[in-house]
């Protein structure tokens, strides 16, 4: 294995130096990524764009059904609830190891959480672990026998199980964090289908198949990730033959591979919400007025239609209509009426200040965002605000960002892919999810309502009841408006003919467990 791999990288660095030569080794998977990863610890990391290499190094206690939301067993083969929904008892695989060699078993799961949860425990400084949101309902967390582990929550929680399935709860190796210390997002070990091999800087990461995998080993030897920010660079490298798969592709190039015999192009509507925050803390947008202007003023049907060229459909609020069940179908989105946009701003008393605006090159689920950052600016200049634009690489940018806009940005670009209604808005729109809360509500929107609905949908064990009190969220959320809210994305990606069993899936993962690559 080692050899054929050595050999593989060898055609890979030969392929990747000269475009002529530009051929993807045989059995091996190269995938162009849209940014490089900025950790490969599930526990520390935020972007989709490094969860699609993650979901296929470690796995978690439950999954995502393919093709669906819907969790079923993993490292967990079965699990059961008590009656009042706060005691979860899992029973685990049998014969599982972690791919350097230490078992997976009950204390390998109560430590993958405490080291997240508790700041006592003595690998909690390996962090930060900016999505330990997730599991704030764990209270304790014991490890019953070596393969029975129980969850006590503190109170119901609905999204346990789907969480359980996020990347963030994907079971890292004790042994390698105790080894590693906080670089163990350097050297990963989890239990997946394939093992991590290497990580060159800006250029691959690659992992390499784990024939001991227990549901079964891969077909492929190894795979490729390669981080290409540039759109048009991923795609010369797509048409020349350097990479066998491309995600997030540009609308206006998807017309050229679907008439290529070569490749295959694959879209996909999922839970993804693409959106400007609004700093509701300081500056303009601290008035409602001016930040419900915002929303009037940009033209979304046209950045829709003309540059995300149908690839999106008009946002309405802060939940995706792929979560149909939770939906509020009988909200429309924000119509294009720059005179209205006027006239709220002089009723504010707007009084030209300048706006700075956070634009990244390109990042997870971002469509387009030099182009769209552009049209929003000259949409919003068009009713007189002053708008700069800041554009910063993906990693800069959401360290800007993610932080918090007090004292330095008006407004920045954003998009989620989320798995359950009840993450994003909990994660960036309560009050206790500011920045120097722990959270994502990098605008600092706080409304107390929201904050009670939030919470009580996250307690109903009833679907119906968190559905109804969702959709009170999302009107509330929608006349507030702390974000302008812009688009919800169908995924793409492009894979050459020869590639096989390859699917889009709604959680946005690229799940490459199954997918064959015949010499």
């Amino acid at each position: 294995m080692k050899k054929l791999l050595a050999a593989a990288l060898t055609v890979a660095s030969l392929a990747f130096a000269s475009p002529s030569l530009a051929q993807t080794p045989p059995n091996v998977l190269v995938v162009g990524q849209i940014a490089e990863p900025k950790s490969l610890d599930p526990s520390a990391v935020t972007a989709v764009n490094d969860f699609r290499i993650l979901v296929n190094v470690y796995d978690g206690l439950t999954r995502y059904k393919d093709g669906t939301l819907e969790v079923e067993p993993a490292l967990a083969e079965s699990w059961t609830i008590s009656d009042d929904g706060t005691v979860y008892t899992f029973k685990l695989r049998e014969g599982v190891t972690f791919h350097d060699g230490s078992p997976f078993n009950a204390e390998a799961v109560k430590f993958h959480f405490e080291r997240m949860l508790n700041e006592d425990h003595p690998y909690h400084d390996t962090g930060p672990f900016p999505l330990s949101f997730f599991f704030s309902s764990v209270d304790t967390i014991t490890a019953v026998d070596d393969m029975t582990v129980e969850f006590k929550l503190k109170e119901p929680y609905a999204p346990f199980l789907s969480n359980l399935a996020y990347p963030t709860g994907l079971i890292v190796s004790p042994a390698a964090v105790k080894e590693y210390g906080a670089d163990f997002g350097r050297h990963p070990s989890g239990t997946g289908a394939y093992k991590f091999a290497e990580w060159e800087a800006n250029s691959r990461v690659v992992v390499e198949k784990n024939p001991d995998y227990w549901d079964g080993a891969p077909d492929l030897e190894a795979i490729i990730y390669r981080p290409i920010t540039d759109a048009n660079t991923r795609i010369a490298e797509m048409l020349s033959g350097g990479l066998d798969i491309m995600v997030e592709v540009p609308p206006d190039s998807l017309a050229q591979f679907r008439t290529d015999d070569n490749f295959t192009v694959y879209e996909q509507a999922g839970p993804h919400v693409w959106f400007l925050i609004l700093n509701a803390k300081e500056g303009p947008f601290a008035n409602k007025e001016i930040r419900q202007a915002a929303n009037y003023a940009i033209n979304k049907k046209a950045l829709v239609e003309n540059i995300l060229q149908g690839t999106a459909e008009v946002a309405a609020g802060p939940t995706p209509p792929a979560f149909a069940w939770a939906y509020n179908d009988s909200l429309q989105p924000y119509p294009y009426d720059p005179e209205k946009a006027k006239q709220m701003l002089a009723d504010a008393g707007y009084d030209g200040s300048p706006v700075t605006f956070y634009v990244t090159e390109g990042g997870s689920g971002m469509l387009d965002p030099i182009a769209m950052g552009t049209a929003i600016q000259a949409d919003l200049e068009a009713v007189g605000m002053d708008v700069s634009i800041e554009t910063y690489e993906w990693n800069t940018f959401l360290g800007k960002v993610n932080p918090g806009l007090e004292g330095k940005a008006d407004m920045a670009e954003m998009a989620w892919m989320t798995n359950d209604p009840d993450t994003l808005p909990f994660l960036a729109l309560r009050t206790e999810a500011f920045p120097d809360k722990g959270g994502f509500n990098s605008g600092y929107y706080s409304n107390p309502k929201v904050d009670e609905l939030l919470e009580e949908a996250r307690r109903a064990t009833d679907q119906g009841k968190r559905a109804e009190l969702y959709k009170q969220m999302q009107e509330i959320v929608q006349e507030d408006a702390p974000w302008v809210f812009v688009a919800n994305w169908k995924q793409n990606a492009v894979t050459k003919t020869s590639v096989e069993n390859f699917k889009l899936q709604p959680s946005f993962f690229l799940m490459l467990q199954d997918v064959a690559k015949p010499q």
